[in-house]
């Protein structure tokens, strides 16, 4: 008889867990409803990018160097501009990084508000602590300037290096961010009305919940008031008490309750091991066998001495050792049919089995038909 690992064990334990709490889960109700605000879209006032080039300067030897021109071009350039003129091989670029700066403008943001941006560098800079990002522009996607960015840089991580080569890292010290660091000049228009009406976007369209909230509005605003469109935006009507008055209108709709409808899927990360089942997962009878093979290879060295009075060398010879051990499956086991998302943990935490075999048990499931949902490999 075969016992299973102490990984295997605790990773059983877990699992075990996270059944006992999903049951007390299903056993607590339904959750929530969520406000509409938090499923939907307003058509029409949306979030923009903006992107910008620029340079950093301040740091401590741990900049460009003189591989990078553009970050020389860049730097003479701001040079001129500042009436400076300096012949190009006296620029020196240690204390200077090309980044580019990079952040999103919210809807309705007005001149003068500030936003925060991000700077990455797109030389070969070993890091980018204590430096400050030297005025730049930001640019939409048509071309036009909406913000300029400047201010001293906020690294999360750090590097060190000692001279023999040996160095830490922790974290990225190429990209930081500017807390504020953009001052928004050009304003987006925005503007929520539609041809007189007020459109929606579902975040996760879905037909049912656009049903839902189809009906929601119509029960709270009157009849005719709102109809789905599609699978993923639903059309609102203003009633009289909100004509022209969007700002209301928008308000009010937005912290309406709605429980969206749940799709039964299953999300496998395989890089990292990673498993989450969602709502509405069926299990149907099933019998599984389970089983593993282990391969171990060992290298080793050996020295080789020739014999005595020969005109032999003293050489090294690798030595290769390859082993493998199938484990036998622990029998063959049958689950019943489980219609709850805790019911399935249950079924499941039988098996010690690691999360990137589980995942191959799901697989199987699904191919065998015994699995009703969809299940997206990452």
């Amino acid at each position: 008889m075969t016992h299973p690992s102490p990984g295997f064990q605790r990773f059983r334990a877990a699992f075990s867990a996270l059944a006992l709490a999903l049951s007390v889960l299903a056993t607590a109700g339904h959750a929530r409803a969520d406000r509409v605000r938090d499923l939907c879209d307003v058509v029409g006032a949306r979030e923009n990018q903006l992107v910008g080039y620029g340079i950093v300067t301040g740091l401590s030897g741990t900049g460009d160097d003189v591989t990078v021109p553009f970050a020389k071009q860049s730097l003479e350039s701001l040079l001129r501009r500042l009436g400076v003129q300096i012949p190009a091989q006296q620029v020196m670029l240690r204390n200077v990084a090309a980044v580019v700066v990079t952040t999103t403008i919210p809807a309705f943001v007005r001149s003068g508000a500030r936003i925060d941006v991000t700077v990455s560098s797109i030389g070969n800079a070993r890091s980018l602590r204590g430096g400050v990002l030297v005025q730049s522009a930001l640019h939409g996607a048509d071309r036009r300037t909406y913000a300029v960015a400047q201010g001293a840089l906020i690294l999360g991580g750090f590097s060190a290096a000692g001279s023999s080569g040996s160095s830490v890292q922790a974290g990225p010290s190429s990209t930081a961010r500017v807390p504020n660091g953009a001052l928004v000049e050009r304003e987006i228009p925005m503007s929520p009305n539609q041809n007189g009406k007020l459109v929606l976007a579902l975040k996760t369209p879905d037909f049912g919940t656009a049903s839902r909230l189809a009906e929601v509005l119509t029960k709270d605003l009157g009849t005719g008031s709102a109809r789905a469109l599609d699978g993923g935006a639903v059309e609102v009507k203003p009633p009289s008490p909100y004509k022209d008055r969007w700002v209301e209108l928008i308000a009010h709709v937005g912290e309406l309750e709605l429980e969206p409808t749940e799709n039964a899927r299953v999300v496998i990360n395989e890089r990292t091991g990673t498993i989450v089942v969602g709502g509405e997962v069926n299990l149907s009878p099933v019998a599984i066998a389970q089983g593993g093979i282990t391969i171990t290879v060992k290298e080793t060295k050996d020295v080789s001495q020739p014999g005595i009075l020969s005109n032999g060398n003293t050489a090294v010879v690798n030595h290769s050792e390859v082993q493998a051990d199938e484990q036998p499956p622990n029998g063959v086991a049958y689950v019943e049919g489980a219609t709850t998302l805790a019911d399935v943990a249950k079924a499941l935490s039988a098996f010690g089995v690691t999360p990137r075999e589980l995942a191959s048990i799901l697989q199987a499931l699904k191919a065998a038909g015994a699995l009703r949902a969809e299940i997206i490999v990452q």
